[in-house]
């Protein structure tokens, strides 16, 4: 069997799943990846085959996204050049974790796709949203990557469809303990926007991950790490809490490791937000804005107790098996309904 993986890489979560994944699709055939997007700093271990610069996200100074910069490099034209390129005809099963370049593909030639990870879970409306819906926000998920099959993945099992979160072999087999440190990751924040916050508690250590630090380093009451995953298993499993935004994977290792979340997820960015509504339904605290008093925030929620649920981990064999047993194996020309999906 030949198999077509597409990565979103908006982000390193997509990434991190797909490495993952790989050794257990390597049982079923032959794997392909294609890598979309370029903001990722995880180094991807795994063969890619395909790359596209596709669409990719951009942040402001602290904690918001770049609409203008996002906007202004969207190049349509290659898009559609991409798509139409991705030889698709050579595979058996087509694999999508939200690419649209992917999705477009399978549309212009006809295949079928299954939408697989964290993003497909939103096509239930039974997935946990925000107090008030952002309507350009579901106009994305319902448009962004479309297939006609789906396969979700969240921290619970909100509709038939959604499966617990692909939590790595590292995070499953670890003996988590109380090293005493804070682990921080916030990718949408740059250093001088929570340093002076980080140094007003010289009693606390920081483990923070950041994608421009090159090599390992203390200043204070800080130590400085390069995107490395790695060395970020090995400082979440020991550290007593994690500061991260409002992502997928990160929240779901740490619910599985039962280690205390501090959650700010990125302004206007509307995944997040979901994924916000559904951590605080869940007891996690959330903020939306760091301002002069986040030290005295972090003073406080560490202070706090934890009664956060218990989350499964996804049995991966289980639901690939489930996967390949429910893809359509007649890759020939497929019809195409009023809606632009394949089926």
């Amino acid at each position: 069997m030949k198999i077509f993986y597409a990565i979103q890489a908006t982000g390193n979560g997509h990434i991190s799943r797909a490495i993952q994944l790989y050794p257990y699709l390597q049982k079923y055939g032959e794997v392909d990846f294609l890598l979309s997007g370029t903001y990722a700093s995880l180094n991807p271990s795994i063969p890619i085959k395909y790359r596209s610069n596709g669409l990719s996200l951009h942040y402001s100074q602290c904690g918001g996204l770049d609409y203008w910069n996002i906007a202004k490099k969207v190049k349509p034209n290659q898009i559609y050049k991409d798509a139409r390129s991705l030889p698709l005809d050579q595979y058996d099963v087509i694999i999508n974790d939200f690419d649209s370049i992917t999705s477009l593909a399978c549309k212009l030639q006809k295949k079928h796709s299954v939408s697989f990870g964290h993003q497909a879970s939103f096509t239930s409306k039974l997935t946990p949203r925000p107090e008030r819906k952002d309507v350009i926000g579901e106009l994305i998920f319902k448009h962004y990557a479309p297939a006609p099959q789906n396969i979700g993945l969240h921290f619970e099992r909100y509709d038939n469809f959604i499966l617990p979160p692909i939590i790595k072999d590292e995070i499953l087999h670890a003996d988590p303990k109380n090293g005493g440190h804070i682990t921080v990751y916030l990718p949408s924040f740059q250093k001088e926007c929570l340093e002076k916050a980080f140094n007003k508690l010289p009693n606390e250590h920081f483990h923070w991950f950041l994608s421009d630090i090159k090599t390992k380093h203390k200043i204070k009451n800080i130590t400085y790490y390069p995107v490395d995953q790695a060395l970020f298993n090995k400082s979440v499993i020991k550290c007593q809490g994690i500061i991260t935004g409002g992502g997928f994977e990160t929240p779901s290792e740490a619910l599985y490791l039962r280690k205390k979340i501090l959650s700010i997820p990125i302004r206007k960015h509307y995944e997040q937000e979901c994924n916000a509504a559904a951590l605080k339904k869940m007891g996690i605290p959330i903020i939306y804005e760091v301002g002069q008093d986040f030290d005295l925030i972090i003073e406080n929620w560490l202070t706090l107790p934890m009664n956060y649920p218990k989350i499964e981990a996804n049995v991966i064999p289980h639901t690939l098996d489930f996967l390949f047993d429910t893809y359509p194996q007649k890759q020939n020309r497929l019809e195409i309904n009023q809606d632009g999906l394949i089926y």
